[in-house]
């Protein structure tokens, strides 16, 4: 017998497979910076990256289905190439920039989700809430970027100290 939530489920999946994707990037962005203050928030950003990730797993069991566990095989290769970049260029500069290009695809998969015409009322609002979340963090590392990009001042909430 199939479940009717067959559709609800593989879009949180996806969504979980590139949630994870996104907290496992900023496991290892805080591991590759020496700047303590971005370690912290690379850290910080991994664990609320995990927590919506649990969220989106809690929708996907209470579906009746069974919730996606490890990132792509993609998202994996994609950060080994970020680490060799990294190594070459040895700043912070390429290691945000890195992020900030993630952060806009993983939007972009949220928007898409929200877009999804297939989905139930209830799915749609979970997807909201972490979307939510998601947009929060975009806008603060494509901040983060900018300032980085030859507008550093104290004034930004999210200069290194």
């Amino acid at each position: 017998m199939s479940n009717p939530n067959a559709h609800d489920i593989k879009v949180l999946n996806g969504l979980i497979e590139t949630t994870l994707d996104s907290a496992d990037g900023y496991r290892e962005a805080a591991e590759q910076t020496d700047d303590a203050h971005y370690r912290t928030l690379f850290q910080r950003r991994a664990a609320e990256r995990q927590q919506i990730a649990d969220d989106l797993s809690a929708a996907v069991r209470g579906l009746g289905g069974d919730p996606e566990s490890d990132g792509s095989i993609l998202a994996k290769a994609h950060r080994a190439f970020l680490d060799v970049k990294h190594a070459l260029l040895r700043n912070d500069d390429s290691v945000v920039g890195s992020i900030n290009a993630g952060e806009g695809f993983i939007a972009a998969k949220y928007d898409k989700a929200l877009e999804d015409g297939g989905i139930s009322a209830t799915t749609r609002e979970t997807i909201r809430r972490a979307h939510a979340a998601v947009k929060v963090e975009h806008d603060q590392m494509e901040a983060l970027k900018h300032s980085l990009e030859g507008q550093r001042t104290e004034a930004n909430p999210l200069f290194p100290h």
